[in-house]
């Protein structure tokens, strides 16, 4: 899940963002879910807890997953208990992926409090990647032989150089699309039909024509969510189609002031926000969640981990009105996690094992039937039932066909260590120029700036 806030991030709400079942993940990913309430209060209780793993006076083995936003992993979570009667799975989830990095940081320098097993977003791989001696070596354990199992840039990803240490097991892969209401579209006058509103928008500059005839028509509402997530969106989408990485180059110099990939996201969206069609909200903030209960805008950019978000956050009532087309411009990679076992956890054999359970072919399928997490498994990717999946609450679109159709093509993403933080500083220039506390030019100069001190 998750992705270069592009990563994927922390779910919304509606009331805020929503927790899946045991947990949520943004983001759910957004990997997702959950209320805000939710989410703060499964956050204390990750702190409350401190550690992780752990046996129990019956005899059991408890093993503690972390994740964030949402995973799919509840019903495999049973299957696994329920198949090794000798463990017990505690799950331990974050809503906000911003909430969840800090501790998870915190928790692997100090050699302990994280679980068992952690869920990584792509974002903070590369800082892991560093130290992988913090982590359990899953090549010890037999991962070797899983390989195959997945594409082979996520499998890379986590590998040393040497091939020698493998960190973590992929879990799922980016892959872009747009979704949008249907009866906002309907009220505007615009096409509903799936095929025909992706024909709208061949480029963003068409997108923007179309939100300029949607503004016409429709005055309770904007045509997309807010800056944020539309900019990580498209920075995602030029950097896999061009250069192949955002804010730093592959030797860890920040590029951002250079990198054409980072000025056409920025100018779009600056283009987006000043033609009115935004509707100023911040991904998976409060806000940001109620836009999606209440229909205040008719679009957002959908990694395929974000449809399981919208879903948490919209709720029932927007079932069968919301769909999913093309995205402007063609799609590009954004977002994706590991699953690891950090060095300090007490069963690092039996934690190895379920790792490698919840990152098999058939657990990637669960999770995307049950979350739209786009499996990093290209037998999952081909398998019929992602193919022909179709997600009801999406008017019954044909999800499996338009991530997976084109997943194995999708482009890795490098992405330096201080990317997120770095990420965070452009967010917040672009939320500036959007509540009209900086022009343009001073956001982006603002930007950089606190760009290289990130980068320090």
């Amino acid at each position: 899940m998750p992705a270069p806030h592009f990563r994927r991030s922390g779910a919304p709400h509606g009331e805020p963002p929503k927790t899946s079942g045991a947990h949520p993940r943004p983001a759910g990913r957004a990997r997702r879910r959950g209320r805000l309430g939710a989410g703060l209060a499964a956050a204390a209780l990750v702190l409350a807890a401190g550690c992780g793993g752990g046996g129990a006076d019956d005899g059991k083995i408890t093993l503690t997953v972390d994740t964030f936003s949402t995973f799919g992993y509840e019903e495999l979570f049973k299957q696994y208990e329920a198949q090794h009667p000798n463990i017990r799975i505690k799950h331990r989830n974050v809503v906000q992926l911003d909430d969840y990095l800090p501790r998870l940081e915190k928790w692997i320098a100090a050699g302990r409090g994280a679980g068992d097993v952690v869920a990584i977003e792509e974002g903070i791989l590369t800082k892991f990647m560093a130290q992988p001696d913090r982590f359990v070596n899953l090549l010890d354990h037999g991962a070797g032989s899983l390989q195959g199992n997945f594409l082979d840039w996520k499998w890379r990803q986590a590998l040393t150089p040497d091939g020698r240490y493998l960190v973590g097991l992929g879990t799922d892969v980016g892959g872009l699309a747009m979704c949008y209401r249907t009866d906002l579209f309907a009220k505007a006058g615009l096409p509903t039909d799936r095929e025909k509103v992706g024909e709208l928008w061949p480029t963003w500059d068409a997108y923007i024509a179309t939100g300029q005839r949607f503004a016409a028509k429709v005055k309770d509402a904007k045509f997309v969510d807010g800056a944020v997530n539309l900019y990580n969106s498209m920075l995602a989408q030029q950097a896999s189609q061009t250069v192949g990485h955002t804010y730093f180059d592959p030797s860890g110099k920040l590029v951002a002031a250079g990198n054409p990939a980072v000025k056409t996201a920025w100018d779009t969206t600056l283009k987006i926000q000043r033609s009115g069609l935004s509707a100023g909200l911040k991904s998976f903030e409060p806000s940001w969640g109620t836009g999606l209960k209440e229909a205040r805008f008719a679009t957002i950019a959908c990694p395929s981990w974000m449809l399981g978000v919208i879903k948490e956050n919209a709720g029932a009532a927007a079932a069968g009105k919301w769909d999913v087309a093309a995205i402007p411009g063609g799609s590009g990679s954004r977002g994706g996690s590991f699953l690891a076992v950090p060095r300090g956890s007490e069963h690092p054999r039996e934690a190895a094992e379920l790792a490698k359970f919840l990152t098999s072919p058939q657990s990637q399928i669960a999770a995307f039937k049950a979350r739209n997490n786009l499996p990093s498994s290209p037998q999952a990717l081909d398998d019929p039932a992602v193919k022909s999946f179709r997600n009801e609450y999406f008017n019954n679109a044909p999800v499996g066909e338009i991530y997976a159709g084109g997943a194995k093509a999708l482009k890795p993403l490098y992405l330096g260590e201080d990317t997120n933080p770095v990420n965070q500083r452009f967010e917040d220039a672009l939320l500036a120029v959007e509540q009209d506390k900086l022009t343009p030019d001073a956001a982006w100069t603002k930007a950089l700036a606190d760009a290289e001190r990130e980068a320090r």
